[in-house]
């Protein structure tokens, strides 16, 4: 009984601030607010109260979602008359305020033979109970056989208390989930997103057997990994990694070599490179490209050769095939047409400017290249002792020289995505969870809700990506999105996440509707949530909060499915800090 009697003695010496008054019930509580805690900032603090259920000592834990002012004085129509004239009356006015907070419970522990156990709510505890505020010390104690487990982001919501998260891994075992989780982060540009998602990685990575793969079209990870992070948070994401010993590579568009003729048909169709043989875009043009992979592996030109002057004079010479042009066209004057553009084409010019961008995709021996395949099994190998972080930074600036655009950048995505979705699949098969997290930058990108008819690519990668969160979780392959918006993200990647963190500026229109439906309508928590301020409101950098509202099974005070809320810390020093993380010097 010491350890129980401990947490007795700390809630003895911590603040009281209220206690339970009417109407109360399971689901939401009312608190009569303590002359002496009037004053102070209320709302959004971790509030604690002991009550007897089985004849057991139970600790409830939430956070005051509201603060109300009574006065039925004041509300009484002479009264207000009165007061119209004076502005205040001696006798009633501030003497006879009443001070009612709502407070939703999000935990519950009763007292087990060794330590704390989880319970619920099953009544409601009698008037008068105290009502504790909580601190650093109580959370210690209540938590101490999860210790290890814990992981800090930030504290309380406008409070001192750091709030405990965990990440678990994905595979059984005591530091294991059993399953995979699908993870969402979204917020309005500044809202702090970005820094809380490398926060999350930093998280995971701390387990040896987890392998993560960083999926990055704007290079935004890339660039901290390279120690080249802009921005005020300045996360040493490298170096904590080495500490770590987890190893990680940055993949750009250079060292990624593209590996199916598959790939090859749908690039060269979206290059200038038959447009300026007069093939338009179309079926025909389609066809061209199929029957030109199709006659080039037959020649045994393979993909690692095609960026060659060989490889290229040999397609060359196959367009000019009388029998290829006839199944390319059917009528004789665009055969004539396209003959004629490849009699006065300038072949030097076509192999420079229209084929080598297309081909030096899938040439394999550029400096540290590697297949999509290979880069995947080298990620996904479960033999390594501490599994390593691949990044694939697909950002336009790392493809120079190289053909690239959005359309380019979405069937590669498709290509890594459909990788990974099949290893997930093969272990599956061989009794293995794959225990590995793909993190999605601009997720509203790759799998929007909308989507024009002809942009067949987004298409796909939006499918491939649908298909993946509905299957993968068994398998051990967890997602995460980043996304500046709720409502234009596709609702049934919404539907599959466990876990969410939403910041500010989803609190307008459809972004708001998209997130009542998430939490579930609970207005309070809502109400608390459109109180979140803009970061850059604050006077300067060090005044920043960058609030969050989370809901699943992040936090161990949050079994019972509420919202909680936490300011993200804005300092490097405190997360590290409160994390017991290093930073591994450079060799």
């Amino acid at each position: 009984m010491e350890t129980h009697n401990k947490l007795d003695q700390l809630l003895g010496s911590v603040e009281r601030i209220g206690v339970i008054g009417s109407p109360s019930t399971t689901g939401e509580l009312s608190l009569d607010i303590l002359g002496g805690a009037v004053g102070r900032k209320l709302v959004g603090e971790l509030a604690l109260f002991r009550f007897m259920q089985d004849s057991a000592p139970h600790y409830a834990l939430g956070q005051i979602t509201e603060v109300k002012l009574r006065n039925i004085w004041h509300e009484d129509a002479t009264m207000r008359s009165l007061i119209r004239q004076r502005g205040r009356v001696d006798a009633v006015s501030e003497r006879q305020d009443t001070h009612l907070g709502e407070m939703t419970v999000s935990a519950v522990f009763m007292t087990g033979t060794k330590s704390y156990e989880p319970s619920i709510l099953g009544t409601v505890p009698s008037t008068g109970t105290n009502i504790h505020l909580v601190n650093d010390e109580v959370l210690d104690e209540l938590l101490a056989p999860f210790k290890q487990q814990l992981f800090y982001l930030g504290r309380v919501y406008g409070s001192k208390p750091r709030l405990p998260l965990w990440f678990k891994h994905f595979n059984p075992g005591p530091d294991g989930a059993g399953e995979a989780y699908h993870v969402g982060v979204f917020g309005k540009t500044g809202s702090g997103k970005s820094v809380l998602a490398k926060m999350i990685l930093t998280a995971y990575a701390r387990y040896p057997q987890m392998a993560l793969l960083v999926i990055d079209p704007q290079g935004e990870f890339a660039k901290d990994l390279r120690g080249r992070s802009s921005g005020e948070f300045l996360l040493p994401l490298g170096g904590i990694l080495k500490s770590l010993g987890k190893q990680h590579f940055v993949f750009s568009v250079r060292n990624l070599v593209l590996d199916t003729w598959a790939l090859f048909e749908q690039i060269l169709f979206e290059s200038l490179f038959f447009e300026r043989l007069t093939i338009p875009r179309g079926e025909n043009r389609q066809l061209a490209c199929e029957i030109l992979a199709e006659k080039l592996q037959k020649a045994r030109v393979t993909l690692a050769n095609l960026h060659t002057r060989q490889g290229f004079d040999r397609a060359w010479e196959l367009l000019k095939d009388e029998k290829i042009q006839k199944n390319i066209y059917r009528s004789e004057a665009p055969r004539a047409r396209f003959q004629s553009m490849l009699d006065e084409a300038d072949a030097d010019e076509f192999y420079r400017d229209y084929w080598s961008p297309v081909t030096e995709l899938f040439r394999e021996d550029r400096p540290n290249a590697r297949s999509v395949e290979k880069a995947l099994s080298w990620l996904f190998a479960l033999d390594h002792q501490n599994r390593p972080i691949l990044v694939v930074d697909l950002s336009k600036e790392q493809a120079h020289g190289m053909f690239w655009n959005d359309k380019i950048q979405a069937l590669v995505i498709k290509r890594l995505l459909q990788g990974v979705t099949q290893t997930a699949e093969d272990c599956y098969k061989d009794n293995k969870g794959l225990n590995t997290l793909v993190i999605m930058d601009e997720a509203h990108r790759l799998a929007p809700r909308d989507i024009p008819p002809e942009e067949e690519e987004a298409k796909a990668v939006r499918g491939t990506l649908i298909d993946a969160v509905r299957t993968t979780r068994k398998y051990g392959l967890g997602w995460m999105f980043i996304s500046q918006t709720l409502s234009s993200l596709h609702p049934e990647i919404l539907q599959q996440l466990r876990i969410s963190f939403f910041g500010f500026g989803l609190a307008l229109g459809s972004e708001y509707q998209a997130l009542s439906q998430l939490v579930g309508g609970k207005s309070r928590a809502l109400d608390l949530y459109r109180l979140f301020r803009d970061p850059h409101s604050s006077f300067d950098i060090s005044s920043r909060q960058y609030s969050f509202m989370t809901i699943g099974p992040v936090s161990p005070l949050s079994f019972a499915g509420t919202p909680l809320f936490l300011n993200v810390f804005n300092t490097v020093e405190a997360f590290m800090k409160e994390n017991h993380l290093t930073v591994a010097s450079s060799p």
